[in-house]
């Protein structure tokens, strides 16, 4: 093992700039050539690599988002595509490729282990839904972000009695939104694991007002259903009035936070001693406080349900 790529694919999330920095660092230590790839899968194909030296990745661990860009590329999903990325990985003599993104970038990572590169992955996602790893990279950081922008609407609610509906990032997997209820002091989370009833929902809200609670938190996850349609059904059922924040994309930003950093610069090292040791259709997890190693195989074909002891809190607590 001479040289190595690492890229950053799929939606960005804070800490992929720490796992980039930790990796080179690692790598060159180790008296590796590293290489990195510009646009995720894009920069294979378009041999937009760049050479990575310490200095390259000076000051950017507690960035978010991503030095070597990110992008989803429609081409690499062809067999043509896919051929034509190993070709070049080939004729710029890299001998091994890091990967880090979710779902779609680690199974873009199997297929190239399958067609003979060696291929670690990396778990970077804010939704924390893939198998294998407790978290991924920028989870963390998208909690507090979520956590903190609740508690400043909590003010203006508590100013003005009324209830916020707050829709936040999470298309098949509530554990944001879930998280974030219980550690803001939601008063409702609405999640796509689950069915909810919003009749319910209104009459606990409303029951709440009559008690003297005069303002509400109900986190919606963008997979459950939309705040606006939340909002529509509820006004007329809670006694008073309804506000919606959807944070978006501000949910991926902000300086990364302290668990994801250190995290990363796990994740990096590790995934750069696997290629020196001649692993490859693995990705990086953490277990139990532990990096372990899974197969990619496993990785995608099982889906990661949301934590139990959870939602028994959530249930308790929310």
């Amino acid at each position: 093992m001479k040289k190595i790529a690492i890229l950053t694919s799929g939606g960005d999330s804070s800490g992929m700039n720490a796992c980039v920095r930790a990796a080179t660092r690692y790598a060159l230590n180790a008296g590796l050539e590293i290489l990195g790839v510009m646009r995720g899968y894009s920069g294979i194909l378009d041999e937009d690599f760049i050479n990575l030296e310490s200095k390259s990745v000076s000051n950017i661990l507690q960035r978010g988002g991503t030095i070597l860009l990110s992008s989803r590329c429609e081409e690499f999903k062809t067999e043509k595509g896919q051929h034509k990325a190993i070709e070049i990985l080939k004729k710029h003599q890299i001998d091994g490729l890091i990967v880090v993104g979710g779902d779609g970038s680690l199974t873009g990572a199997n297929i190239l282990h399958k067609n003979g590169i060696k291929v670690i992955g990396i778990p970077a996602t804010i939704d924390n839904d893939i198998y294998g790893t407790d978290m991924a990279i920028g989870v963390d950081t998208s909690l507090n972000i979520i956590t903190n922008a609740i508690d400043c609407i909590k003010d203006t609610a508590s100013s003005h009695e009324r209830a916020f509906i707050i829709e936040v990032m999470g298309r098949h997997c509530g554990y944001l939104a879930l998280a974030a209820g219980i550690a803001s002091g939601a008063e409702a989370v609405i999640i796509p694991e689950f069915q909810y009833d919003l009749d319910k929902i209104g009459d606990m809200l409303y029951k709440r007002f009559r008690d003297g609670k005069r303002n509400s938190i109900i986190l919606v996850a963008e997979g459950a259903s939309s705040a606006y349609e939340i909002q529509r059904k509820l006004q007329s059922k809670i006694g008073y009035e309804t506000r919606i924040t959807v944070l978006g994309h501000y949910q991926r930003g902000g300086n990364t936070s302290v668990f994801d950093r250190i995290l990363s610069s796990r994740f990096g090292r590790a995934a750069v001693e696997a290629l020196m040791n001649n692993r490859s259709g693995e990705m990086t997890g953490l277990w139990d406080g532990k990096i372990e190693l899974m197969p990619f195989d496993a990785v995608l074909a099982t889906k990661k349900l949301l934590d139990f002891k959870l939602l028994q809190l959530a249930k308790f607590l929310v």
